[in-house]
């Protein structure tokens, strides 16, 4: 019986582990899922490295040898995260190429703490991309509104964007905004359109969010219902005249990610976002146990109509429970920005005790 995971590539979703440890590449890990459960890349954010770091001690080495060079501790930090992510890139660098630069990507997140910092994200992203040195690296810049302009500048640049932090629809056109008139500006500057990037939209976090304040029969179908309703607003932007003339040009779409697929609720299926949010040309990143799950047992009972199918009538009832999404939306936002923001500072911390043990050891 083909795997559930094997479906799912089939069907056109790219299947992307929203982890990654010097160990699994160490041990071959990374290598098996590519090769058994389909997948096609990774994600990685601060929150990741934090727990990679302070639970395992496959850095130590690594930050001991920054220290004794003189290097600061964020140096170190991208150093070592740098490393890891261009063997990841290396590993998925054969499906980067047969598919034409649209799928085999590894992404690598600017300091957290340039969030509202346009100017200073673009600085740092530039720099990462180049030193990198992977044509399939996308550098991840939060869609927060201040990080707009830097989306816009850096694919202006040909540096190809993973937009984090999405959690609306509104959320999610700005951020395909900014990358339309990215490429745009390439055109007119005689530039290749063919600068890739994803806009990466939180799930699960809806739920989280709002498990106390709804009717039962809503609880665990907003993050779904927003997956939906983004994915019609996909579909319009791919078959509108102006990603159309783009596309004329050579440019490539910037596609739609589902992040945060992981469940949340104990009650809940550790498949639900999995199953729920099968769509052609999408990308689904998640986390190692639930992609463990889904290959497991995880089922595909159909795909993402075009149109969003149930999501305006699930989101209306949301509504008219007293809720006003687009605020939630907004805190969310702003909170998975400031949650990004203390797992960087408890990583620079975690990196500065290893190094200063190392150097007193």
């Amino acid at each position: 019986m083909t795997k559930a995971t094997r479906q799912l590539h089939d069907l056109g979703q790219s299947l992307w582990l929203d982890t990654i440890t010097r160990g699994m590449l160490d041990d071959g890990t990374l290598a098996r899922y590519v090769r058994d459960l389909s997948v096609t890349g990774l994600t990685s954010n601060p929150t990741i490295y934090n727990q990679a770091v302070k639970n395992t001690a496959f850095y130590d080495g690594a930050i001991a040898a920054a220290a004794r060079q003189g290097l600061g501790v964020e140096e170190s930090f991208f150093t070592l995260a740098i490393e890891d992510l261009s063997r990841a890139a290396d590993l998925f660098r054969d499906v980067h190429d047969r598919s034409g630069g649209v799928d085999g990507w590894v992404s690598l997140e600017v300091s957290p703490t340039l969030a509202y910092d346009a100017g200073k994200t673009l600085e740092s992203a530039m720099a990462l991309h180049a030193r990198a040195g992977r044509p399939n690296l996308f550098i991840k810049i939060p869609g927060t509104p201040q990080g707009l302009p830097a989306i816009e500048e850096a694919i202006f640049a040909g540096v190809p964007v993973n937009v984090t932090l999405l959690f609306t629809r509104e959320q999610y056109l700005a951020a395909a905004a900014a990358y339309l008139r990215g490429i745009e500006r390439r055109i007119a500057a005689g530039l290749t359109p063919q600068v890739c990037s994803v806009a990466s939209l939180f799930i699960s976090r809806w739920d989280g969010a709002m498990a106390s304040g709804l009717p039962a029969g809503l609880v665990n179908r907003v993050g779904i219902a927003i997956g939906q309703r983004c994915y019609r607003a996909y579909r319009e932007l791919l078959a509108s005249d102006r990603f159309q003339r783009l596309a004329n040009f050579g440019a490539l779409p910037q596609r739609l990610l589902f992040a945060s697929t992981g469940t949340k609720d104990p009650k809940a299926s550790d498949t639900l976002y999995v199953s729920a949010l099968a769509a052609p040309h999408t990308i689904n990143t998640m986390p190692e146990q639930t992609l463990l799950a889904f290959a497991d047992h995880g089922e595909v009972p159909g795909t993402v109509p075009a149109d969003g199918g149930p999501a305006e009538e699930t989101l209306a009832a949301v509504g008219r429970a007293g809720i006003d999404l687009d605020a939630v939306g907004e805190r969310l936002q702003q909170a998975g920005a400031e949650a990004f923001v203390k797992s960087w500072t408890e990583l620079l911390g975690v990196i500065d005790a290893k190094a200063t043990g190392a150097g007193t050891g």
